[in-house]
């Protein structure tokens, strides 16, 4: 997805299970992959549990709608999340969607966008059931958004450096997904491209990021390894640049 800051995507947030402080983080992380065209938000704001997302709604520029409980234990704030997206499909005005909720509800909604052509990123915690997750082609936990931003560059330095004894001793399924999906795309000499690899962990593992681990970037992580070897190479032709490659080590 080269040009994935040039999509314009539909934020659509489900106020009854989304925390209100989360929303800086999430609308700065929505901005790295395209342009936000509608940023609307559902709930029942007669109720008191969505008072903390009124007072944050006009800074940020996101359109409430009300949607009243008529039957309890009925969420029909999903049901009208579901057909606004279905409408903004069929506008054509969109390139993919921003899903922002922690409800397995909108499972079969992530799977219907993609048949449809759309990039679909999903957000929410991580008591996110799976099946939500991996409907969605990357997913983003908030917890991960939430500590970014309590965190200074010192911090951040400072956590990689613990994790990396952690990781180097423990996480025997990372090294195992990592390892697996370099020799898919590897060429005769074992080279992965980085770029081509996180792509390929998306599409195995939706929820994947390497800040899941402490790691701010991909590289940072692979580096925490002893089992790859990192390869920096000029890129040729009319790009410039570095072009970075990585392979297991025997």
């Amino acid at each position: 997805m080269d040009n994935s800051n040039d999509l314009r995507l539909a934020v659509l947030i489900d106020a009854d299970n989304i925390p209100y402080h989360n929303v800086k983080g999430m609308l700065e992380e929505v901005a790295k992959y395209g342009n936000p065209t509608f940023k609307r938000i559902y709930g029942d704001w007669t109720k008191p549990t969505v008072v903390g997302w009124k007072n944050v709604l006009l800074e940020y520029a996101i359109t409430p709608i009300q949607q009243y409980s008529y039957t309890s234990g009925k969420n029909a704030t999903d049901s009208a999340m579901i057909i606004d997206a279905m409408d903004i499909l069929y506008t054509g005005r969109v390139d993919g969607f921003c899903l922002v909720s922690s409800d397995s509800d909108f499972t079969r909604l992530a799977t219907r966008l993609r048949e449809a052509g759309m990039i679909v990123y999903g957000m929410g915690e991580q008591k996110t059931p799976s099946a939500f997750r991996a409907a969605c082609d990357k997913f983003i936990y908030l917890e991960i958004l939430e500590a970014d931003e309590k965190k200074t560059d010192v911090d951040k330095q400072k956590s990689s450096k613990v994790k990396h004894k952690s990781i180097s001793k423990a996480d025997k399924q990372l090294l195992s997904l990592l390892s697996t999906s370099i020799n898919d795309i590897a060429d005769e000499d074992g080279w992965a491209y980085l770029g081509e690899l996180g792509n390929l962990l998306l599409k195995k593992k939706p929820d994947f990021d390497s800040r899941n681990y402490g790691y701010i970037k991909l590289l940072q992580l692979l580096k925490s390894f002893p089992n790859f070897e990192i390869d920096i190479r000029e890129s040729s032709g009319k790009k410039t640049g570095k072009l970075v490659y990585v392979r297991t080590v025997s």
